[in-house]
């Protein structure tokens, strides 16, 4: 349950940063609102992942989780750069995601 919990805090983490975009500097209300109800969930959710993964790993992958999906949502929705370094660091970063969980005692 707690790698369930570490996934949706990171999915999370991906509707924090992207609402983050539409907030202008925390003026607009209506993403302000969102953006702060996803970083609570967020934060709840790998809080919860935490007090069964080790706080290294959980923070690790959750920020690895946000990371490549915020990257992928600038590629597929704000049309940012998909370039070949920028795809082979990503999937670098996605390999270690991966590694963190296979070596992961729980």
């Amino acid at each position: 349950m707690a790698w369930i919990y570490l996934v949706t805090a990171g999915l999370l983490e991906i509707g924090f940063t992207t609402s983050m975009r539409y907030t202008e500097g925390f003026t607009r209300l209506v993403p302000t609102i969102l953006f702060a109800a996803f970083i609570a969930a967020s934060l709840y959710f790998l809080s919860k992942a935490t007090e069964v993964i080790p706080l290294g790993t959980a923070y690790a992958v959750w920020g690895g989780i946000g990371a490549v999906g915020t990257v992928l949502v600038g590629i597929f929705y704000f049309q940012e750069p998909a370039d070949l370094p920028r795809l082979i660091l990503l999937t670098l970063l996605i390999s270690c995601i991966v590694g963190l969980k296979l070596v992961s005692p729980h």
